[in-house]
């Protein structure tokens, strides 16, 4: 598990939590924890002057959710799904 040190030494070198969480072979959201001691998920409201206090971002829980895939928008998904609309009737006439 990296330390708070190691962490905080690439946030310090402008390398954003996606990037340090990459680096580091850890979820973004774990380096914001690590950072900060607060869950990313928006758990804990601190004050606006304890926010700046402590460099927390604006927007944590963006670091906690994985980004949304869409596999069927790939051609090759869509046309196995059209293959198997046509092999069933219930599909088609649904």
């Amino acid at each position: 598990m990296p330390t708070r040190q190691q962490v905080r030494a690439l946030l310090g070198q402008g390398l954003d939590h996606r990037e340090v969480g990459r680096r580091l072979g850890i979820a973004p959201g774990l380096v914001y924890l690590i950072a900060t001691g607060l869950p990313a998920d928006g758990g804990d409201a601190p004050t606006p002057e304890e926010r700046q206090a402590r460099e927390l971002i604006r927007a944590s829980q963006d670091l906690t959710n994985p980004p949304v895939v869409h596999p069927e928008a790939r051609a090759v998904v869509r046309r196995w799904l059209e293959g198997r609309v046509r092999a069933d009737a219930q599909m088609r006439n649904g």
